[in-house]
């Protein structure tokens, strides 16, 4: 006979690993017991040798789906304190917090196929509850208050089990054997309905909510939802990590009162369906995304739409949305329901002929998600931003956003990383030396944070929060203050160094500096463009696809970043390392005059681009010009001129904006990176209907984009811009020119890639920036750089956008560490 004890450690708490290791046990006859510890589970087993490695390795090949094994550490125990007459049979046994918490947390899991089958089984004794769940499905992080995992430590802590309920929980051999959110309509949680009356000012109600305590009750309210949604109306809906706000996604009226009510005028707003036969109503959906709209995360997937129409793209079973949802771009979010009552909802809103709803974060623009019911209904119904709210009385301890994805060339890439996907720890490259906790603080928009922990076995993990947001208001610091708190708490996370963006006024990285001087501590800061390199390379070098010593070339294209001349960078070439940076090329500087006037006002940005290029002359120029009234050509040109407020840069993402602007497609911003996304939709038009196809080789596009160097080091774009502006004097469509401009800037940076490569000895580029959430300009130039023999690298983990500042951040902090510790 034999004695051990196991630690099993990763992603091994609120996913059935206790209920799986009893049942594993019981097959192979061991004896002992296991628990949930604050860093991982624990276990001792008394069998047969054989038996117990037979049990061993089972724990990480048959461990449940929603789990990750990442480490199984056995030791033999002496036998001498085996009590064989108490120790015969398996038990799970009570929780113990004496341990440092370093076990990982599930994320929030949609529900599984089994509670979906119960849900609508009139059998079945939660038929229709709304929070139906088991240990294979169901709310974690974001009902998670301490660790270890237990239903006392989440916020179903105020909902005791009713007896039923109870006996499944103690059972080990039921599916919802110690699932923390187990509940019925008996015991709870229930979903609550409060409506504002339509016919009088918000504000001055103050309705009693009723409460669906039993399933009729529950019924009447999503009927009387659905009901509101198919009479046009908006009601605010909570979901697993802060509200939605629904309406009609085929209601134009609906949706225009939505945006009008929201603040929210042309940004895409994303549709929940309620089947995969529904999404490819919507659009093209290959297998990788197929997999994504139903697997366990349900994020939003960016998909390609179906034309809508007659013509010969279009599908005869084609659902058409509203306009207003998308206006024409190419792209439509879609996701699937991942909750009971989301699942409840679009089946009641099927049977009043509503195949879609809008589901946007239940927000006023630039705040956070709302995520408490009170807060809800003073921001959201008083407010008049929606008519109702579908609440509930369990508490989120989280804010999460819905997690946003594309495939794009076959690679799942992450738009937005939150529910479902954070805080699941990344890895980082192993260094020579320990490195304390870094805090990155992220950027300015999109912002996360991240934290480090170098592991006992010497593997460093690096736990990026979700989405947060525009740290530009008092409200989402607070929210991003919020998140760092709760990472640092749960994962026993105590930051002995900082890194930040070295931009000056960034909330973050003033932040960052003051807890510097204040507690004396280590600050790197880290300059933008370079982050988001170092967030490539250091995801390659973890996942072996990078040498570790290996420099790359860096193509970073954003739109705003502080370079460290004094400029404002974002049309970047870098030879990187992890640890630091030489910029070897970038984009000509031009003036930005306001600054932030002229990100908002891409004509100004456009006229102060050809002031500088010499081009306001132009034939090609009079329809910007004549677009601007006489008193803003005066006043920016005298602010360009004298250089009042006019900071220089060299941004990609403003020279698209130009671009925008110059051609008509869009003159002014009404969210971030608007001009540019329209400038690219305006390409894809030019393709004919290819989207589904683009960038086959049996594509034609143009291959006359002009040349664009000037020099080894500054990139010239006059030629870019004459072309352009000779293509509009002879009538050229704008929607071709937007694709030769997008050809001329691909075909353009590659060849300067390879040259720079050649020169350097560089056989990699890494590709991150905010301009590469543009599919064209990715696909086209990840395809140039391939036929020049040179491997590049695409994030897989973090967004290309700002999302991955945060890891870049820590990677870029942890190797100068580590040089310092080998110093």
């Amino acid at each position: 006979m034999r004695r051990v004890h196991i630690h099993v450690t990763g992603i091994v708490q609120g996913v059935g690993m206790r209920p799986f290791v009893y049942r594993e046990a019981m097959a192979h006859g061991i004896c002992g017991w296991v628990l949930n510890a604050g860093d991982g589970v624990h276990i001792e087993a008394h069998a047969l040798s054989e038996s117990l490695d037979e049990f061993i390795a089972a724990l990480s090949e048959h461990a449940p789906a929603a789990s990750r094994v990442e480490h199984v550490e056995v030791v033999d125990l002496a036998p001498g304190n085996w009590d064989a007459a108490n120790e015969q049979g398996f038990r799970i046994v009570a929780s113990q917090d004496q341990t440092a918490h370093t076990t990982l947390i599930s994320p929030d899991i949609a529900t599984c196929d089994d509670c979906l089958r119960e849900l609508f089984d009139p059998a079945d004794r939660r038929f229709h509850y709304p929070f139906i769940n088991c240990t294979n499905c169901g709310p974690r992080f974001t009902i998670i208050r301490s660790l270890p995992y237990d239903r006392a430590a989440t916020s179903m802590d105020r909902f005791p089990m009713c007896p039923t309920c109870a006996a499944e929980y103690a059972d080990p051999l039921d599916r919802r054997f110690h699932a923390q959110p187990d509940a019925c309509f008996d015991c709870g949680p229930h979903i609550t309905w409060r409506e504002a009356d339509r016919g009088v000012a918000p504000a001055v109600v103050n309705a009693t909510p009723a409460v669906g305590s039993t399933r009729e009750a529950s019924d009447a309210i999503i009927e009387r939802c659905v009901e509101l949604l198919a009479d046009g109306g908006i009601v605010a809906i909570k979901g697993l990590g802060g509200f939605h706000l629904a309406c009609d996604a085929t209601n134009e009226q609906a949706v225009r009162e939505l945006r009008r009510r929201k603040r929210r005028s042309n940004k895409p707003l994303a549709v929940m369906v309620r089947s995969l036969a529904d999404a490819e109503r919507l659009c093209h959906i290959d297998g990788i995304e197929r997999n994504l709209l139903a697997g366990s995360v349900r994020p939003i997937v960016l998909l390609r739409r179906r034309a809508a129409g007659n013509d010969a793209h279009s599908s005869p079973n084609a659902l058409e949305l509203a306009p207003s949802v998308a206006h024409d771009l190419p792209e439509l979010g879609v996701m699937l329901p991942y909750t009971p009552l989301q699942h409840l909802l679009l089946a009641a809103a099927a049977a009043h002929g509503m195949s879609a709803l809008v589901m946007t974060s239940g927000n006023l623009s630039e705040e956070p998600i709302e995520t408490d019911d009170a807060l809800a209904w003073e921001h959201l119904v008083a407010a008049g931003i929606a008519d109702a709210l579908l609440g509930n009385d369990r508490a989120i301890l989280s804010r999460y956003d819905d997690s946003v994805v594309r495939v794009v060339d076959g690679v799942v890439m992450p738009v937005r990383r939150a529910r479902g996907y954070a805080p699941q720890p990344l890895s980082l490259p192993a260094l020579d030396n320990a490195t304390p906790c870094v805090l990155a603080c992220g950027p300015q928009q999109k912002a996360t944070i991240a934290l480090t922990r170098e592991d006992t076995d010497g593997h460093a993990a690096c736990f990026v929060s979700q989405h947060i947001g525009d740290v530009e208001n008092g409200a989402t610091f607070d929210a991003w203050s919020a998140a760092r708190t709760r990472l640092e708490s749960l994962f026993d996370l105590a930051p002995a160094a900082l890194a930040c963006d070295m931009h000056p006024s960034y909330l973050s990285s003033q932040w960052a500096r003051e807890q510097a001087r204040e507690h004396n501590l280590p600050l790197i800061e880290v300059q933008h463009h370079h982050a988001h390199i170092a967030s490539v390379m250091a995801e390659a070098i973890a996942a072996g696809r990078l040498a570790p010593d290996t420099r790359v070339l860096g193509i970073a294209f954003d739109g705003t970043g502080a370079g460290t001349d004094g400029t404002i960078w974002g049309g970047e070439f870098l030879v990187a390392h992890l640890a630091d940076f030489e910029r070897v090329a970038h984009l000509r500087t031009w003036a930005l005059p306001g600054g932030a006037a002229s990100v908002h006002d891409a004509r100004r940005n456009a006229f102060a681009l050809l002031s500088e290029l010499d081009l306001l002359e132009h034939p090609g120029a009079v329809g910007l010009l004549n677009s601007l009234d006489e008193q803003t050509r005066s006043i920016t040109a005298t602010m360009i001129e004298r250089g009042i407020n006019s900071p220089r840069t060299s941004s990609m993402g403003r020279l698209f904006d130009a671009a925008a602007a110059i051609l008509g497609i869009c003159g002014q911003a009404t969210y971030e990176g608007e001009p540019a996304i329209e400038l690219e939709a305006a390409a894809w038009r030019a393709l004919d209907g290819k989207i589904a196809r683009f960038p086959d080789d049996n594509v034609g596009y143009s291959t006359s984009g002009p040349s664009w160097l000037d020099g080894p080091d500054v990139l010239d774009q006059k030629a870019l811009f004459e072309a352009l502006l000779e293509g509009i004097e002879a009538g050229a469509p704008a929607d071709r020119l937007a694709l030769d401009f997008h050809v001329a800037v691909a075909r353009s940076s590659a060849r300067i890639a390879t040259e720079i490569c050649a020169r350097e000895g560089i056989g990699t580029v890494a590709l991150s920036g905010g301009v590469f959430m543009n599919r064209l300009l990715l696909q086209l130039l990840t395809r140039e750089l391939k036929y020049a023999g040179l491997a590049v690298l695409v994030p897989h983990t973090v967004p290309v956008n700002d999302g991955c500042i945060a890891y870049g951040q820590a990677a870029v902090a942890s190797a100068r560490l580590a040089q310092i510790a080998s110093q």
